[in-house]
C-alpha cells in the first residue's frame, strides 16, 4: 500500500474550504479519537505551553521538521527568524505555501542535503515520532547533528506512554510486548472514509532520549514537562 497523504489532504482541504472534515486516528494500544484538523491552523496563544516555550527558545536560522500547516514556522517568520520548513506530505508542503510560509520543501528529513547549517532545529507536536522504532534514532540523531551549526540547538517534544499501562499492587507496570519498546506505535488513521496506510510513530520517555543523545556525544536536557506526561528537551552539540 502507498502512502495516501491524507492527513496533508486534510490540511489542503481546510484551508482552500473544500469541505473539511474531521481526521480519526487510532493506535495498536488506544481507541478511536477525533482530530478537528482547524487544530493545526492554530495561533501562537492557542498552542500548548509545551510549543510556545520551543517558538519562544528558537534563535537564529531554523529549520522546522514535519512542518505539518506550517503554524509553527509562520509564528517564527512574524518575529524576523529566517525558516526553512520541511515535511514528506505534498499536501501539507502546498498548505503553507498558500498559508505564506516562504522557504518549504517537500522532502524527508534523512534526504535533506544542504549545506547549511541550522541554529535551531525544531521537532515539534510529539517530534520523535519521525523515528518510528527505538532502533532508528542512532541514525536521525546523527542526521539531526550534522545539520546544526556549532552552537545549535535542537528543539523536540515527546511523551512518556508508562501512563497508558495498567498498575500491579506493587506498583509495577502491566506493559504488553508489542515490539522492542512500549513507545512504538503503531498508527492508523482516516480522512472521508479513506484510510491511511498504517505507519509507525514513536513516543521516548527522556531518560530513554537523553541515553540516545549521550550515545551520539550530545547533550540533552529537559526544558519544562507538560500536564500528560509530555516534555520538551534541548539537545546541543
Amino acid at each position: 500500500m502507498k502512502f495516501k497523504d491524507l492527513f496533508g489532504k486534510a490540511m489542503l482541504d481546510y484551508i482552500t474550504q473544500n469541505d473539511p472534515k474531521s481526521l480519526y486516528t487510532s493506535t495498536n494500544i488506544s481507541e478511536t479519537d477525533e482530530m478537528d484538523v482547524a487544530y493545526l491552523f492554530r495561533s501562537f496563544k492557542e498552542m500548548p505551553k509545551i510549543e510556545q516555550k520551543a517558538l519562544q527558545l528558537a534563535k537564529g536560522k531554523v529549520l522546522d521538521v514535519g512542518c505539518g500547516a506550517g503554524s509553527h514556522s509562520l509564528y517564527l517568520q512574524d518575529q524576523g527568524l529566517e525558516v526553512m520548513a520541511i515535511d514528506i506530505s505534498e499536501n501539507a508542503v502546498k498548505t503553507c505555501e498558500i498559508r505564506g510560509v516562504k522557504n518549504v520543501k517537500q522532502i524527508d528529513l534523512l534526504d535533506l542535503e544542504t549545506e547549511e547549517k541550522f541554529d535551531t532545529i525544531l521537532l515539534l507536536m510529539n517530534g520523535t515520532g519521525i523515528f518510528g522504532k527505538l532502533k532508528n534514532c542512532d541514525v536521525y540523531l546523527s542526521k539531526l547533528k550534522s545539520l546544526l551549526s556549532q552552537n545549535g540547538q535542537i528543539l523536540i517534544d515527546s511523551s512518556d506512554l508508562i501512563y497508558m499501562f495498567d498498575e500491579d499492587e506493587d506498583g509495577g507496570k502491566w506493559i504488553p510486548i508489542y515490539g522492542d519498546y512500549y513507545g512504538e506505535l503503531t498508527f492508523q488513521l482516516c480522512y472521508k472514509d479513506e484510510q491511511e496506510t498504517p505507519f509507525d510513530w514513536l513516543y521516548l520517555d527522556y531518560n530513554t532520549l537523553q541515553n540516545a543523545c549521550i550515545a551520539q556525544q550530545m547533550n540533552c536536557e529537559l526544558v519544562t514537562e507538560g500536564s500528560n506526561f509530555d516534555y520538551l528537551a534541548r539537545i546541543t552539540k
